[in-house]
């Protein structure tokens, strides 16, 4: 029987009801991932964890916000002692909860703050080797998006800049419990094996946001606060930052750079 809580939309939760869909999500999860640590944020009821805990994971956690749900999930999966996390993802420590470990992170992430989970991803970028997760369409569609798209934007980069990201199936909004506004859709992320970009990283940060910032914009304008009278890619910055890729950042970057 599912607990008898009430479903908080201060928290985002639409609980997915689809027993076929829980079931393609968590089988996209590599052999690889198996074998090392996997993070389910915000199990909620058990859409997903159900199947989890029949994988042979060699360790499983799962990180729940909300309070209410915590002693149910313990009852649920007796499993899983002391690998339950009364937590905010967005506020965990991933190096220290889980001591330095290589992560693969799932889940159907909150909506209101599922942007926020793919920048917290980012920031760990050096023990989070694997994502799976369900995130609103549009969402999906951008983070997923190719140079040229109005739908590419600084998020799409900075994420494509270190994972391989594909996005797999669109899931209705029918199929949640209650339904939300919009189509949901499941993507993937692999670590692509770029350690540090082959650029002052901070600068390129800084440059990507400020292109971005005022994408509108061609980067001969947007840059106006870089240095970048007499740099050597000139037809760069005679673009705009939604049709740049990440190679061509890392060449501008170097470029700016060079002139400081």
């Amino acid at each position: 029987m599912l607990p008898s809580i009430k479903i908080k939309k201060s928290l985002g939760q639409h609980f997915l009801r689809d027993d076929a869909v829980s079931s393609q999500i968590v089988n996209l999860l590599t052999d690889e991932s198996l074998i090392g640590t996997v993070v389910e944020v915000g199990p909620g009821r058990g859409s997903l964890t159900d199947l989890l805990v029949c994988k042979a994971i060699a360790n499983l956690y799962l990180v729940e916000v909300d309070r209410e749900l915590i002693p149910y999930l313990k009852k649920r999966y007796p499993q899983l002692n002391g690998r339950i996390i009364a937590a905010d993802f967005l506020a965990l420590s991933l190096t220290e909860q889980f001591q330095g470990a290589r992560l693969t992170i799932i889940g159907n992430f909150p909506y209101n703050i599922s942007s926020q989970i793919l920048f917290k991803i980012l920031d760990n970028r050096y023990v989070v080797n694997e994502v799976v997760g369900m995130v609103q369409k549009e969402v999906a569609q951008r983070i997923a998006a190719k140079p040229g798209s109005k739908v590419y934007g600084m998020l799409s980069l900075f994420l494509q800049a270190f994972y391989t990201i594909e996005y797999h199936f669109t899931v209705p909004l029918h199929l949640f419990l209650p339904p939300p506004k919009v189509d949901s859709a499941v993507i993937t992320m692999h670590r692509n094996g770029v350690a540090k970009l082959p650029c002052d990283e901070q600068l390129f940060f800084q440059i990507v946001k400020s292109g971005f910032q005022q994408r509108r914009k061609k980067l001969q304008n947007a840059l106006r606060a870089f240095n970048i009278s007499n740099i050597s890619c000139p037809d760069l910055l005679s673009k705009r930052a939604e049709e740049l890729s990440v190679a061509e950042f890392v060449t501008l970057t170097n470029a700016l750079g060079a002139g400081r």
